[in-house]
């Protein structure tokens, strides 16, 4: 689902299960030690990806720890991004020749909790949301835009080291190319020293289960 929306140079794993009673990879355990079982199952099937995008991309097996905001920390010179909802787990790895970022993002498609949209939509989207439901019924856009964001603050944070808010990053989509805009509200200075972030552009589909999407920065941008 995730693949076909990523470039030739991005190395996608999914899956819409879970193997019963696999174990942690070693090195990984003490990450979800107290996590309930349907968090671990996640976890462990989610790093299985990661793993395999990461051997089919050239890089030997080994532990993916998490830094402080629970992101995946990659082997170096590697942009990853991991996502895992109810049914649906799937990682993506590219070299940073290729990419210097990229995040993906998948989520039920159902309605967004009333008590988180209020977190998530700011006015502008709100009424665009309005729109492109009158136009296009069938798809729960409340939703994708929450995982576009999601993907946008994927892609943001390693380049930047800063927390983006929902509120920080408006939206625009364009459903006759299965794409959206991100335009960032907030300074986009790179820890890298490449250029700022200002604009971030991305890619998204629906079925009738999941949503799913994605957001790249190429390398030199």
């Amino acid at each position: 689902m995730i693949g076909p929306l990523l470039p030739p140079a991005v190395v996608a794993v999914e899956t819409f299960g879970d193997v019963p009673g696999e174990s942690p990879f070693p090195g990984e355990a003490d990450l979800i030690s107290g996590a309930v079982e349907s968090r671990r199952r996640e976890f462990v099937t989610a790093r299985r990806c990661a793993r395999e995008a990461l051997r089919r991309l050239g890089f030997p097996p080994g532990p993916i720890r998490s830094g402080p905001r629970r992101e995946p920390l990659w082997p170096a010179g590697v942009t990853g991004s991991i996502t895992h909802c109810a049914g649906y787990r799937a990682a993506a790895v590219a070299r940073h020749a290729d990419l210097t970022g990229l995040g993906i993002d998948a989520e039920p498609h159902e309605p967004l909790p009333a008590d988180v949209t209020g977190m998530v939509i700011r006015p502008e989207e709100q009424a665009a949301l309005a729109r492109l439901t009158r136009s296009a019924p069938g798809t729960h856009w409340d939703r994708l835009l929450f995982s576009a964001k999601e993907s946008v603050y994927k892609a943001w944070f390693p380049l930047t080291g800063r927390w983006l808010g929902f509120e920080e990053a408006s939206l625009e989509f364009d459903p006759a190319a299965g794409a959206f805009t991100a335009r960032l509200l907030v300074p986009g200075t790179r820890l890298d020293g490449g250029p700022p972030l200002r604009v971030l552009h991305g890619r998204y589909a629906v079925t009738a289960d999941l949503v799913a999407t994605v957001v790249v920065v190429a390398a030199g941008r």
